[in-house]
């Protein structure tokens, strides 16, 4: 394990004490803890289709559009 150091804000180091006492953990573990949760956790997935790929016409001729897509129909 490595030792490191980071200034906090008191409010922030209050918090972080209390947080720790309510779990029965010492401060040092929840803020390993916080931090390992934060860089594991998995990225959101990225849209496959972006917001402006669609027709230039959706707004003109929506029906037309929201026809092609199957939306709305309950046979699928």
């Amino acid at each position: 394990m490595k030792k490191t150091s980071i200034y906090i804000e008191d409010q922030l180091d209050e918090a972080l004490a209390l947080r720790a006492a309510e779990e029965g953990i010492t401060k040092a573990e929840l803020i390993r803890r916080t931090l390992s949760s934060a860089v594991s956790r998995p990225t959101r997935p990225r849209p496959t289709v972006g917001v402006f790929d669609g027709p230039g016409d959706g707004a003109v001729d929506v029906d037309r559009w929201l026809a092609g897509t199957g939306f709305g129909d309950h046979r699928r």
